[in-house]
């Protein structure tokens, strides 16, 4: 975890163009799920190497950083959702990883990907794009160029996937109706 207190204000910074979507979704400020996203991610790596619970962890996060609420509040959620359903996420995972044993993946990518498909099963209201696109803004900001496209390869081949067995439910405008 970076040494620093983050301070929103009510407003995060962020040097992701805001996406209409999601802050339509999010009713919240342009950037505060980036930022919740970049918090959570920080979390599950926590929660990932150490022996603490998702409970110590989110505790840990909140004492650690000055959050907006609704940034802490989406981060607290992603990181429990993804800790709860990290069976399931990783089955999907390993699934589209032939030729990648699933150990090696790098923990930061793992993390990232595990997000962005505990976003796709567990979060109604994000659009599939929205996921795919922070996740790949996530991977070149704290794991490598190449990370990106890794990302977005598995989570292409994820996103189809679950489009095919009916298993993607997304509710609300420019959410029902992808085809793609």
């Amino acid at each position: 975890m970076v040494n620093a207190k983050i301070s929103t204000g009510g407003m995060t910074t962020s040097t992701h163009s805001d996406d209409p979507l999601e802050e339509g979704v999010s009713a919240s400020p342009a950037g505060t799920r980036r930022k919740a996203r970049e918090i959570a991610l920080q979390g599950l790596y926590a929660f990932e190497l150490s022996e603490n619970s998702v409970q110590k962890v989110c505790k840990d996060l909140a004492d650690f950083f000055v959050l907006d609420p609704a940034v802490f509040e989406f981060s607290e959620q992603l990181i429990e959702k993804t800790a709860e359903y990290r069976e399931e996420i990783d089955r999907h995972i390993r699934e589209h990883t032939d030729n990648w044993e699933f150990e090696r993946i790098a923990i930061i990518d793992r993390l990232i990907l595990r997000m962005a498909i505990c976003e796709f099963l567990h979060f109604w209201d994000i659009p599939p794009k929205v996921s795919i696109d922070e996740a790949i803004e996530l991977s070149k900001q704290f794991s490598t160029e190449q990370s990106g496209r890794f990302v977005n390869g598995i989570l292409d081949a994820v996103l189809v996937e679950l489009k095919k067995g009916n298993l993607l439910i997304k509710t609300g405008r420019g959410l029902r109706d992808e085809t793609d």
